[in-house]
């Protein structure tokens, strides 16, 4: 376990929180907070800036931690190699910022993605979010097949799904029973429930403070994302 993994799970820790819990206040997997801890992964600042909000607690002192292991890590390794005689690390934290910078991004690059936050239109990106990439996939699916959508309105209410509150989800092209999609019907673009009702019909559902259903045929419903975590927005 490195510094940066024994402080992230010291202060979880003390604050009662699960792994679990911790997981799910960030955005990602169980087990990529787990490897955070164990020290089999490297974050960046944005995730640690994410982690300190979570925490309520100031943990910049991670980052300095987390640069001077990368940083004497690389030096170790061209060491090695024979690409730079051995020396002690420089006491100014400055001297070296570019080069630890350089080698935190090519590292992290490896291990998360950024996923863009969309409009309804899949056109308009509003946001980023950096998730895990495990087995090279984020979250079960393929990299190239996940995105957010930024919810537009409060047709979903009822589903605690509200304006402003962001859906992480992945491109569909076929009707899910029972799936909450961003689909296109009647010329719009909105969020509903789908529920098949026979081979060829589907209820729409919706519910902005009361439940509204609508049979449509499902050649005329078009999926485009099917949403599967929701983030709140506070």
């Amino acid at each position: 376990m490195n510094r940066v993994g024994e402080k992230v799970k010291k202060v979880r820790i003390d604050l009662g929180m699960s792994q679990k819990q911790l997981a799910k206040k960030l955005g990602v997997a169980e087990s990529f907070v787990n490897e955070v801890e164990q020290g089999r992964r490297i974050i960046n600042e944005a995730l640690i800036d994410k982690i300190s909000k979570v925490f309520g607690k100031d943990l910049n002192d991670i980052t300095m931690s987390l640069e001077e292991e990368v940083y004497i890590e690389d030096k170790a390794m061209r060491q090695t190699k024979g690409y730079e005689a051995p020396s002690k690390l420089s006491s100014s934290a400055n001297k070296n910022t570019a080069e630890v910078k350089d080698i935190w991004n090519d590292a992290f690059g490896s291990v998360l993605k950024t996923v863009s936050v969309y409009k309804y239109n899949l056109k308009d990106v509003v946001g980023k979010k950096q998730l895990p990439i495990v087995s090279n996939k984020v979250e079960g699916y393929a990299q190239d097949k996940v995105l957010y959508v930024e919810i537009e309105n409060d047709d979903m209410m009822g589903f605690r799904i509200a304006k402003g509150d962001t859906a992480f989800g992945h491109i569909v092209h076929e009707a899910e029973n029972n799936s909450i999609c961003l689909i296109e019907y009647n010329g719009e673009r909105v969020i509903r429930q789908i529920k098949k009702l026979d081979s060829s019909k589907v209820l729409l559902v919706s519910n902005r403070g009361s439940l509204r259903t609508e049979t449509a045929y499902i050649k005329d419903v078009t999926p485009l994302v099917r949403l599967d975590r929701l983030e709140i927005k506070l």
